[in-house]
């Protein structure tokens, strides 16, 4: 067994919690706006959601990326497999090729309507932090994570490429919920390749032309080339979070999570025209 498949598992965890208190520390200290709702009564909600959701995806999807990548390596339909091809040149363009993937899959997560309604529940958040990073409805997880393993195995990365990919997605998803402001020198300048909090905030705004911008999920450039770009929010000033008639105390609740999507009637699309 590769040494990936081996550490994968107390890698992912131990980033996973090592980031989301470092994040969470972070903006505790330093918080880029008040909170807006009671953090125990948000961070309930989320935590009950996210055990919910790692259960269901654990029992519907039993392989990881890393180990799809492994049992591709040798395929003769990989694109990034050809051992002609310099190893780090292969290992650059699956992180970036993958990180394209999550920018595709967002998107269409507000271009379909049936999609958007599943992933209305991210979005419902009345408020923004670290603990946004995994409010996400157990189905859009798996379908998510079922289109990313369908990528990993067309492209046929390098599996320790797929494994890096993995981890920076951990730290950027809450990197990029974090309630925190960065000095205005740091920011401009880690905008021009990464997705930042301010970024990302811009996305959860209530106004729905902002919500179909910035979906990028580590690299920026992606929206850059997509058009979907967006420097600061349309009205100037903060951003209001959260969907419009639903910014209240019902939305935090793991019953309005879990059957939010089947029985409402979400709108049509937020992808913008072409």
């Amino acid at each position: 067994m590769p040494w990936m498949m081996r550490l994968e598992g107390a890698a992912y965890w131990g980033v996973f919690v090592g980031v989301f208190l470092a994040v969470a520390v972070w903006e505790t200290w330093r918080p880029g706006r008040p909170p807006g709702w009671p953090v125990e009564r948000r961070w309930g909600c989320h935590g009950m959601l996210f055990v919910v959701t790692t259960i269901v995806q654990t029992a519907v999807l039993r392989l990881s990326a890393v180990a799809v990548a492994v049992a591709v390596a040798g395929s003769r339909w990989g694109i990034l497999n050809k051992p002609w091809h310099p190893f780090a040149v292969r290992c650059a363009a699956a992180i970036l090729l993958l990180d394209l993937a999550h920018y595709l899959t967002h998107r269409a997560f507000h271009a379909a309507s049936p999609l958007w309604r599943i992933h209305e529940v991210h979005h419902s958040d009345p408020d923004y932090d670290v603990s946004t990073g995994v409010r996400f409805h157990p189905v859009e997880t798996v379908l998510t994570q079922a289109a990313y393993l369908a990528v990993v195995a067309a492209l046929a990365p390098p599996p320790v490429a797929v494994f890096a990919a993995e981890l920076i997605t951990i730290l950027m998803n809450f990197f990029v919920h974090a309630n925190v402001g960065l000095p205005g020198w740091v920011e401009r300048a880690m905008r021009l390749v990464i997705v930042t909090p301010i970024l990302h905030r811009i996305h959860h705004s209530e106004e729905e032309v902002e919500q179909s911008r910035n979906f990028g999920q580590t690299f920026s450039f992606w929206d850059r080339a997509f058009g979907t770009y967006l420097t600061a929010p349309n009205a100037g000033g903060s951003v209001v979070t959260g969907i419009k008639g639903l910014q209240n105390a019902a939305s935090l609740t793991l019953w309005f999570a879990l059957s939010s999507p089947f029985r409402r009637k979400g709108r049509t699309t937020t992808d913008p025209a072409p």
